[in-house]
């Protein structure tokens, strides 16, 4: 507990097992109350692995429903175990567990409803080797989208994010997407709804065993993004009336 409210951290693994003990250790468990891994249907044994660390909550998708629609799985879990705070925290290593404490302070403290880890404040991206394509992507699509969307984040695209319950049971977060683009359409049903969302700066790693979207799934990604920023300045203006295009 925090302030009396329940934290836990929702884990969405795919292909995990070389670095899921490392991360997992470095969790403040103090501050947490539970931790959940889904499985997106990994081939290898980050199943087995998780349940030999300790994990408390393990769930195996039977059958890849990709990044998204683990996602889904995660929160759903989170919020049917009450959590108050909920962050999602990367089992591959490449976001530091260290910043859970920080995160979980603001939300708890009542500061934001939502704190995204940005890799752009502080230079961390390009220090822990992102490439640099990725970086020059990941700025241009974000000045894009604080154009269109009317905010001012340093980063849209960071995988590590805290969330009040309150905003989670907001969001119909089962209408995003199944794939990468549900962490953009995400961000934009919380500005639609009126959250406003706080920042932190995080280092980040880039190695051999850290997920990452090859170039061509990064390019979809990176249309999906401008199309659905698009849709909510359209919608905004009152153009049209289902914001994520369903």
């Amino acid at each position: 507990m925090y302030e009396g409210k329940k934290v836990i951290v929702v884990m969405p693994a795919y292909k995990a097992a070389l670095t899921l003990e490392k991360t997992y250790n470095e969790i403040p468990h103090d501050w947490v109350d539970e931790v959940i891994l889904v499985d997106d249907h990994s081939p290898d044994n980050t199943v087995e692995v998780a349940k030999q660390i300790g994990i408390q909550h393990v769930i195996r998708h039977d059958k890849n429903k990709g990044y998204g629609g683990n996602q889904k799985t995660c929160y759903t879990k989170a919020l049917e175990l009450k959590g108050d705070i909920v962050i999602m925290l990367h089992p591959d290593y490449q976001y530091t567990p260290l910043l859970l404490k920080a995160m979980i302070s603001i939300i708890g403290n009542g500061l934001y409803p939502v704190v995204f880890a940005s890799r752009i404040l502080g230079k961390g991206a390009l220090k822990g080797g992102m490439p640099i394509y990725k970086y020059i992507a990941n700025r241009i699509l974000t000045l894009y989208q604080n154009i269109l969307i009317g905010q001012k984040l340093s980063e849209y695209h960071t995988g590590y994010r805290a969330f009040s319950r309150e905003a989670l049971e907001a969001v119909p977060f089962q209408a995003c997407d199944d794939d990468f683009i549900f962490d953009n359409q995400m961000v934009l049903q919380l500005f639609w709804k009126n959250f406003e969302v706080g920042e932190v700066t995080c280092p980040t790693k880039y190695f051999e065993e850290a997920s990452s979207i090859n170039f061509k799934r990064s390019s979809i990604y990176g249309f999906g993004v401008l199309w659905y920023s698009l849709r909510y300045r359209l919608a905004k203006m009152g153009w049209t009336w289902d914001l994520m295009g369903k």
